[in-house]
């Protein structure tokens, strides 16, 4: 097993789990030289802050074979597949990287999204969080409503047309009014996602969650792989390949060194 049966239990619990250190100081460094390439990447994918910095970066797993090769590590497969019990594809990849001054994310639930615009039709779903940095309380960490998993689909949600943030993206993103997450912090709490460089969190796509603007000179990078069940399919392609996929191929785990290989000596 990747998980223990106690970190099954607080996923199935929270509908969110973080594992610390899953990743190697090795695989970390690949994937910081993965990600230093990727910020000269200057297509549709990339969404900038307003001083010109990448802030966001769509379709990592298919622009750079680190990236995928990270898609393919069997602790990340394995785990979602003992949480999901199928096997599963990538939905969505993205890299997210919060400088000082980084902009805010919207309260918001991944699968409000995903069905309404993809069609994809159940939460049969992960949003695979693999921290880069440390994620400190201090320097804007994702902040999840534990238990919302339940609640499922936030009928309230409704797409802000003045969101700033995350460029392509904001405009088909679903964000939760401010009565209804004040019910829902009311009801189950609020908790911010910390852990050291290396820790990967994996949360079901209905829980809430959203964070804020970075104010300290500590950058919060944290790489994203959204993935459904293999029987969890999109249906409709509004979006472009690189926020929704058009891919369905069940991720095939690789070697214990598939991202490892790439370090350099």
């Amino acid at each position: 097993m990747y998980l223990t049966e106690e970190q099954i239990a607080e996923y199935e619990d929270k509908g969110y789990v973080l594992v610390k250190n899953m990743l190697t100081a090795d695989e970390l460094a690949v994937l910081e030289s993965a990600l230093q390439d990727l910020g000269k990447h200057d297509g549709p994918e990339v969404s900038r802050e307003a001083d010109g910095s990448p802030h966001v970066v769509y379709g990592m797993h298919a622009l750079d074979e680190r990236f995928s090769a990270l898609a393919h590590h069997p602790k990340l497969v394995g785990a979602a597949e003992e949480l999901l019990h199928q096997q599963i594809y990538v939905h969505q990849s993205r890299v997210n990287i919060k400088q000082k001054g980084g902009a805010i994310v919207d309260w918001h639930q991944d699968f409000g999204t995903y069905h309404r615009v993809d069609g994809v039709p159940e939460p049969k779903g992960l949003m695979i969080s693999i921290l880069l940095d440390e994620c400190t309380p201090c320097n804007a960490p994702l902040m999840c409503v534990p238990r919302t998993q339940h609640a499922g689909i936030v009928q309230e949600a409704s797409v802000n047309k003045n969101a700033v943030d995350h460029g392509a993206a904001a405009k088909y993103r679903y964000d939760i009014p401010h009565e209804t997450l004040d019910r829902l912090v009311k009801e189950n709490g609020l908790e911010a996602i910390t852990g050291p460089a290396g820790s990967i969190l994996f949360m079901n796509m209905n829980v809430v969650h959203g964070s804020t603007v970075n104010i300290t000179p500590l950058r919060r990078t944290i790489l994203y792989l959204n993935v459904c069940t293999i029987d969890n399919r999109g249906t409709a392609f509004a979006r472009p390949e690189y926020l929704a996929a058009r891919d369905f191929s069940p991720i095939i785990p690789g070697e214990a060194d598939v991202l490892s290989k790439f370090a350099t000596a």
